[in-house]
């Protein structure tokens, strides 16, 4: 995958993600985990390779994945209820049905007595909640979240990914990729974590955590082994050569089964 002319973004990337799996994905800056999300979702086609969403080569914007980015980028005229509402017209939710499913997903973000406010109205943390509601409407088979909390202050990242750990349980386990630069909220999430270098972005190891589910966010930081989890992976990321890089034998590959 080229950023443009002859420098690649990514190279010799194989990743499979299995059905309902929460892998997070984390690297230094510039080392193609947006662009990633991007081929996962068919924003943007690889100029090299192939990418497969169970079994289905991408070659278009696929229905049924939901991208939730770093800004909220909610509707700055429509209220918390009608910003959710635009989740559930893209997913092709009964009209019959919006109120009471608005309802359930106000309720389970906690944003009850929010429901006529505007964005402007609502703190940083609020608005991601709408923005969570919002995809949570849609309904896809796979959420791709692109630092959704990277904005946010420590104490209110934690709630938010607490939060987001009860919202999946609920979901059926459906399968997330989730960008991030902050290692301890990547522990803290996932069941895998894959560590990205570059330039060009390749994968460069990959953890499986073995933590208990379901996890209290802030709990699971107290164990031993969330730390060890950590502090290799931040050794991998600063043993990284940034201004390294050799020519691409592939581009990007990623099978979601």
């Amino acid at each position: 995958m080229r950023y443009s002319g002859s420098e690649w973004a990514l190279s010799n990337v194989d990743l499979d993600i299995a059905e309902g799996e929460f892998v997070s994905i984390v690297g230094p800056s510039g080392c193609g985990k947006s662009t990633l999300l991007k081929l996962i979702s068919g924003l943007e086609l690889p100029s090299a390779g192939h990418v497969a969403v169970r079994g289905r080569r991408v070659d278009r914007p696929l229905s049924g994945i939901g991208f939730m980015f770093q800004r909220d980028a909610l509707l700055p005229w429509a209220t918390v209820a009608e910003n959710i509402e635009v989740g559930l017209e893209c997913g092709g939710y009964p009209k019959s049905q919006f109120d009471s499913r608005i309802d359930e997903l106000l309720g389970l973000t906690g944003l009850q007595r929010f429901r006529n406010a505007f964005p402007r109205q609502l703190s940083g943390g609020m608005r991601q909640r709408v923005a969570l509601a919002r995809i949570l409407a849609y309904a896809p088979d796979i959420y791709l979240m692109d630092e959704p909390f990277g904005a946010l202050d420590a104490q209110t990242k934690v709630v938010m990914g607490q939060e987001l750990m009860t919202i999946w349980s609920r979901a059926a386990h459906k399968s997330v990729v989730f960008v991030t630069h902050d290692i301890e909220e990547a522990v803290s999430l996932s069941d895998r974590v894959v560590v990205m270098g570059g330039r060009p972005g390749r994968i460069r190891t990959e953890y499986r955590i073995d933590l208990e589910r379901p996890r209290d966010a802030r709990e699971v930081r107290r164990q031993p082994r969330f730390h060890r989890y950590v502090d290799a992976i931040w050794n991998d990321i600063m043993s990284e050569n940034l201004g390294g890089g050799a020519e691409p034998a592939a581009s990007a590959v990623m099978g979601t089964h």
